[in-house]
């Protein structure tokens, strides 16, 4: 895997923020505390073994590698030792801000998922499977925040349904390759679409049809999920969701900017203004809020 057991942490944390560099928000910013940066990046990291074990190991060994991650699960809440370096760097934080163990699991099973389920007909049932991949993100932040309560989990679960969801429209190409569609079937047929139109090298019109279609449905479930989100965490939690907010915003306009064009080339957020967008959403809520008075 691209975390190996020898490493130093200093190695551990370079090679995550490598990775995380590709990634449409900011993992773990700098702005941030080094404790608050510490725990989101352990967090990122079982993410990412898991997603790796998922995606990239050899297919027959990929249940055997979750099971060996499920184990170690078994000892993080158990108070043991874990075998595998990122869940030893997680038990810390686990334990420090006692995180309870549904979340992770249910990364566990969205990967497990993908080795049987490579297709998906509707929306909603799209949405169901980001409950599983996505959706678990959120609500442990939410924890390493101290601020999970039911209004701002429901809120958390449909920005991070968003981003996923923006995220298949990247990769659509690169999913298509790997054996997977994202896209709703039902979507792809009502445009006229046909699989094989996503190993094409640039994209159909009709294909962007149902990109764009469902950007747009991202994008309401950021704004509709950002609100809250934005109008009731306070501090370093606020800071840090802005920041994933902003992301998924400026992966739309990229999205946007290339007219959904995914298959020619990249459409990845433009760095440099990031922290722009970083502000404006901090900026747009405390304007609807000085409306709402």
């Amino acid at each position: 895997m691209i975390i190996e057991p020898s490493w130093s942490a200093a190695e551990h944390d370079r090679a995550l923020d490598r990775l995380a560099a590709r990634e449409n928000f900011p993992v773990a910013a700098r702005l941030l505390p080094a404790r608050h940066r510490a725990d989101l990046r352990a967090v990122y990291g079982f993410a990412r073994l898991v997603d790796d074990i998922g995606d990239e190991a050899p297919a027959a060994q990929r249940p055997k590698l979750l099971d060996l991650v499920d184990d170690d699960l078994d000892r993080v809440f158990a108070g043991r030792t874990p075998n595998l370096p990122q869940l030893r760097r997680l038990a810390r934080t686990v334990h420090a801000h006692r995180v309870p163990e549904e979340p992770f699991r249910d990364l566990v099973q969205a990967n497990r998922q993908d080795q049987v389920v490579d297709r998906y007909e509707t929306f909603a049932g799209l949405k169901a499977y980001c409950t599983l991949s996505a959706a678990p993100v959120g609500r442990i932040v939410l924890h390493l925040f101290r601020a999970h309560t039911p209004r701002l989990v429901a809120a958390s679960d449909g920005v991070c349904t968003a981003l996923q969801i923006i995220e298949h429209c990247q990769d659509a190409g690169e999913d298509y390759r790997s054996g997977r569609i994202y896209l709703p079937g039902e979507d792809l047929r009502r445009f006229g679409c046909a699989e094989d139109d996503l190993a094409r090298t640039v994209t159909p019109t009709r294909l962007r049809g149902v990109l764009a279609l469902q950007a747009g449905r991202a994008r309401d479930l950021l704004d509709t999920g950002a609100a809250p989100l934005l109008a009731e965490l306070t501090g370093w939690a606020r800071i840090a969701v802005a920041g994933y907010v902003a992301g998924g915003r400026g992966a739309l306009a990229a999205l946007e900017r290339g007219r959904y064009d995914v298959l020619a080339h990249p459409l990845r957020p433009r760095r440099a203004a990031l922290p722009v967008r970083w502000a404006g959403a901090l900026g747009r809520t405390r304007a609807l809020g000085r409306r709402g008075r």
